[in-house]
């Protein structure tokens, strides 16, 4: 812990450094998920494919892709875009699957009921599909939240400042309580991730919660008669 508190700003700095990495990823990913999910959710053509090269970037090994984006976008291996792009790619490829498989669960009787009351594309897809496509959306995001967060220490071992540069320096010199500290920090902040985008599922989502309740409730039920 000495050791902690007299590099408390150093770790704060690559804390800093390392949600700054994650978080774009994150957002970006979701925003381009969706509109693809949907899309891959009404095609099964461009579902097969849409997942299938997706799921090929996926089993690429972070490292490999970190050191891939910046000769196929020309920028320096130091630049901290060349990881916002890699871990953009591993988001869309995760949560393409999610969004993809909230879409296909909404049902066609609500999609053609929505169409019979007036409803147009975009107002059914707002007002409807998206709504009930949401508790789905929130699972997919939350393990991209957690992904993304533990994949962003590899930023460190390219010599992009991020929690991984704790790890890297930790293990040259075989000082534990440095890579303890990288450890400790990297799990906070997948934790507060995780909380805040639940958090952000109960506020925009109170009807998920009530159906929470509900089923709770015909547990409980089934459990005292049986």
């Amino acid at each position: 812990m000495e050791w902690v508190w007299e590099n408390f700003s150093e770790i704060w700095g690559y804390t800093l450094d390392h949600i700054g990495l994650s978080v774009p990823p994150i957002v970006i990913g979701f925003v381009l998920s969706v509109p693809l999910g949907y899309w891959a959710s009404r095609s099964r053509i461009v579902r097969t494919i849409l997942l299938s090269v997706l799921s090929i970037f996926y089993t690429l090994p972070a490292l490999v892709l970190f050191v891939l984006v910046p000769v196929a976008l020309g920028l320096s291996i130091l630049d901290p875009a060349n990881v916002v792009v890699a871990l953009t790619i591993y988001a869309v490829a995760i949560m393409i699957r999610a969004a993809t498989d909230g879409f296909t669960s909404v049902s066609a009787d609500v999609r053609e009921s929505a169409t019979a009351v007036g409803f147009s594309p975009v107002q059914r897809f707002f007002r409807v599909e998206l709504p009930l496509a949401g508790p789905v959306l929130l699972a997919g995001i939350r393990v991209v939240s957690v992904s993304t967060v533990s994949l962003a220490t590899v930023g460190g071992f390219i010599g992009i400042p991020s929690l991984g540069s704790l790890f890297l320096t930790g293990f040259q010199i075989q000082f534990f309580p440095e890579i303890w500290a990288g450890i400790a920090a990297v799990v906070v902040i997948a934790a507060v991730f995780d909380l805040i985008l639940s958090g952000l599922g109960r506020v925009l989502m109170p009807w998920n919660r009530r159906e929470m309740r509900r089923q709770a409730a015909r547990v409980v039920a089934i459990g005292a008669t049986s």
